[in-house]
């Protein structure tokens, strides 16, 4: 597994234990997590189509 792919298998970790942590956070009621969670998710997840976006025009990917 290259460096670039291993990049993105964290982001994808990442953003998975940010939806799983959304599902938490429901769990116990917490409006303050969820809405953390939720802004967690959407910055790992621009960050990571941003960063894959780059690997590609460098043709790592």
């Amino acid at each position: 597994m290259n460096k670039a792919k291993f990049v993105m298998l964290l982001f994808s970790i990442a953003a998975l234990l940010s939806m799983v942590s959304i599902g938490y956070a429901i769990a116990i009621r917490s409006v303050p997590t969820i809405i953390a969670c939720i802004v967690a998710l959407c910055a790992v997840m621009g960050i990571g189509f941003r960063m894959k976006r780059k690997f590609r025009e460098k043709g790592l990917l």
